[in-house]
């Protein structure tokens, strides 16, 4: 017999930069325990090949393009979202970009502002644009819904020549306590992954360079690296009434790695 509260027939579940990597774990995975899904991503190609996998799973499905970072084109493609699927009851704000380690040669201390709007511009204005869209919607529809960031390792450990990304990721875990608290009485809940060292696109560089890879892979209690499927458990969980009393707490996903 399944466990019920994990059955996510009737959620749907909005989570951008989901045309790859951990988004694509979540969508996957809350697909898989029939959950209804729309992602958001900014390439084109990738929407359709993730479109593609999301489609072997009997529910439905649905890419649009998307640049986070603009308020305007948020709005629209949430009212677009909308439209589609009638109501959003998770949404996951996932999209994120890395430093631009070739911007910051000299450190901190020569950093253009250019390079820290950059990054905040995505990581958080992104996750403010559309977490406060999805409340919205939550609250003038009495949706019982939940709310999540990706955040990282980053918003709790150092990271030289990534203050800015740090940041952003430190002030997502803040924002998510905040709307834990406010909403609760609402029934929305409000949570953050922080990942480890993960396989995706954005780290994969990192990953290809020897002395990168044979100082940290040694460091991960778990013996590798983790995988966009290591991200499905936790997803459908938080789709799912299975943690509709589980708000304002911050997910490690790392292998163990942050402990040791």
């Amino acid at each position: 017999m399944v466990y019920e509260p994990f059955n996510l027939a009737g959620k749907v579940a909005l989570i951008t930069g989901g045309n790859s990597g951990i988004g694509l774990g979540f969508a996957e995975a809350i697909a898989q325990a029939g959950g209804n899904i729309c992602i958001w991503g900014t390439n084109e190609e990738k929407n359709a090949a993730a479109l593609q996998t999301l489609r072997q799973y009997d529910v439905k499905s649905a890419a649009m393009r998307c640049d986070v970072s603009d308020e305007e084109e948020v709005a629209e493609r949430f009212a677009e979202t909308i439209a589609e699927f009638g109501r959003v009851t998770a949404c996951f704000a996932n999209a994120g970009i890395s430093s631009d380690r070739r911007a910051l040669k000299g450190g901190f201390s020569t950093m253009m502002t250019t390079e820290w709007r950059r990054v905040l511009n995505v990581n958080l204005d992104g996750a403010f644009f559309t977490l406060r869209a999805a409340a919205a919607h939550m609250i003038e529809q009495g949706i019982t819904g939940s709310l999540v960031a990706t955040s990282s390792l980053a918003a709790i450990m150092g990271q030289a020549r990534g203050e800015h990304y740090g940041a952003g990721k430190g002030a997502l875990i803040a924002m998510m306590r905040a709307l834990a608290v406010e909403y609760g009485r609402s029934g929305i809940r409000a949570n953050s992954i922080l990942p480890g060292w993960i396989e995706t696109p954005m780290t994969t560089p990192a990953f290809n360079w020897d002395r990168f890879r044979d100082a940290v892979l040694p460091r991960v209690p778990a013996g590798r690296w983790g995988k966009k499927e290591d991200f499905g458990g936790i997803a459908v969980y938080l789709v799912s009434d299975a943690s509709r009393y589980h708000s304002g707490d911050t997910f490690v996903i790392d292998g163990a790695y942050s402990l040791f």
